[in-house]
Order: C-alpha cells, then sequence, then structure tokens
C-alpha cells in the first residue's frame, strides 16, 4: 500500500479520539456522570496498561521460550527485559518527578511574588505549571495515550507496508475504536474539576490541543511503522506508555476514593474494562 493511503488509515485511526472531547465543555456537570467518566476513564485506561505491557512482554517471552525450547542464549531476552525495565521506570517514576518539579516551581512563584493579582499574573505567564491541577491531569493522560497511541500506529504502518490490506484495515477498526473511548478518559478530569470547583469550562483550542497530543501520535507512528520495522523502539515506547498511563490510573483512583457513589466506580470501570476488551478482540480477530 502506497504512503498516501497508509497515513489515511492513520488519520482515521487517530481522529476518533475527538468524540469524546466536547464533554470537557459540560456545564457543572452532574455527579454521578462526572463520577462515572472518571469510572470509565479507569476501566479503559487498566486494560491499556494490560494490552501495552503484553505486547511489550512478547518478544521476551519468545525469547524465554526458544531458550527453554532449543537450549537459545538469553542475552537476547536480557537485553529486552532490561529496555522493558527502563521504559517503565522513566514511563512511571518520570512523571512523578515531573510533577513534583511542577509543584515546586508554583509554591517559589507564589513565595517571591506574595497573594494577589501580582502572583496570579507571574502564575499565567509560567505556561503549564499554572494550570489547574484538572488539566494538567488531562494533559498527563494525553500525554500516555499518545505513546501508546504511537505504537499502534507503528502497527498499522508495518501491516500496511507488508501489503496486508486486510490486517492493517482490521487495525484501523479496532484502533480508531479504542481512540474514542480513549478521548473520555482525557476529559474526565476536566469535568470533576468543574463540578468540585467550579472551574472555568476549557476552550476549544485546548480540547483541540489534548485530542492532538492523544492522538496525532496514531498518525506519526502510522508514517514511522510505513518506512522501517525495530522491535526494541517498539518495546520502548509500549512501556513508556504503560508507565505513564499506570501513573495516571493511581491519580483518577484518589479522585474516585474521595466520591461516595461506589456503585457508579465499579460499574464504570467494568464498563471501561469491557469497552477494552470488546475492541481489542477485533484486533485480535485479525490475528495480532
Amino acid at each position: 500500500m502506497g504512503i498516501g493511503k497508509t497515513l489515511l488509515l492513520g488519520f482515521i485511526a487517530g481522529v476518533t479520539i475527538l468524540l469524546g472531547m466536547p464533554l470537557g465543555r459540560m456545564r457543572r456537570p452532574s455527579e454521578a456522570l462526572r463520577v462515572a467518566l472518571n469510572a470509565l476513564a479507569i476501566g479503559v485506561l487498566v486494560f491499556l496498561v494490560w494490552d501495552v505491557l503484553s505486547a511489550a512482554w512478547e518478544p521476551i517471552d519468545e525469547r524465554l521460550a526458544a531458550h527453554h525450547e532449543s537450549g537459545a542464549g538469553l542475552g537476547s531476552a536480557v537485553g529486552y527485559g532490561v529496555l522493558f525495565l527502563v521504559g517503565l521506570s522513566i514511563g512511571l517514576l518520570g512523571l512523578q518527578q515531573y510533577e513534583a518539579w511542577m509543584g515546586r516551581r508554583v509554591r517559589r512563584v507564589r513565595q517571591s511574588t506574595g497573594p494577589g493579582a501580582m502572583a496570579s499574573e507571574e502564575l499565567h505567564s509560567r505556561g503549564i505549571a499554572s494550570w489547574s491541577p484538572g488539566r494538567q491531569l488531562a494533559l498527563l493522560i494525553a500525554v500516555g495515550i499518545g505513546l501508546h497511541n504511537f505504537a499502534e500506529g507503528l502497527a498499522i504502518g508495518q501491516a500496511a507496508a507488508s501489503s496486508e490490506i486486510a490486517l492493517a484495515t482490521l487495525l484501523v477498526i479496532g484502533f480508531a475504536l479504542h481512540n474514542a473511548t480513549e478521548g473520555f478518559g482525557i476529559v474526565a478530569p476536566l469535568a470533576a474539576e468543574a463540578e468540585q470547583h467550579g472551574a472555568s469550562r476549557p476552550s476549544w483550542g485546548l480540547l483541540l490541543l489534548l485530542a492532538a497530543i492523544g492522538g496525532g501520535p496514531t498518525f506519526v507512528g502510522t508514517a514511522v511503522g510505513h518506512s522501517f520495522t525495530n522491535e526494541p523502539v517498539s518495546v520502548i515506547f509500549l512501556t513508556l506508555a504503560a508507565g505513564s498511563i499506570l501513573y495516571v490510573v493511581i491519580q483518577l483512583l484518589a479522585i474516585a476514593g474521595r466520591s461516595a457513589r461506589r456503585d457508579l466506580i465499579y460499574a464504570g470501570v467494568l464498563v471501561g474494562l469491557l469497552a477494552g476488551f470488546l475492541t481489542d478482540a477485533i484486533v485480535t480477530a485479525a490475528g495480532v
């Protein structure tokens, strides 16, 4: 398949993330909707952690099986294991360190400027560091999903480059369904913030930016995957995605813990998990 048609497939797979973004513009969403969205996001993201870690572990598992069956050396398995450990550690601990750094920076600005309009103006000039916690969390979710979607784009590009048109098409369908649910995960912190703190609605520009960060890498990964295949690079991106998504899941669980609607939390997580497995079934049917 030519590069033009391949990029079109990547665009279709990634653009569906926009379907969930308008929910971030809702005024004062009800507590039930806020809790349900948060729980749905947790369910989808937990599935994604399992999904990407399974894919990242596959090269290691294959080489360990080869060692057991034919006595092949363990060097390759150890090498992939190191990549797995490094990517997962950076994805999880790197975001935690980034959040801590951002918090320290905001505190320094407040201490240096004092309360009042000057502090607000200074914080506003500091860019992302001045964002509300809900918007920062939404950004972190978008980054984690973007890393995951880059790996998905690689799979689409590689299938198209190998002229496996049926496989590439099924991958696009499955990933497009995945991305449609991931949009809800990105806006969940924004809905929670509007309900709890009366925050202003995010602009359409912000929502489009978050969608581009989360869904755009699908398109980029498709272009890269059509050009070359590299299993170690894929393992690194998959584990980076898993670590960053796991970090976000921990954050969302803390938000869920403050709600009294336990029924909606468990139901939402279940629905999110089932949605993930249902859409993954389409990809599995393609033999991946």
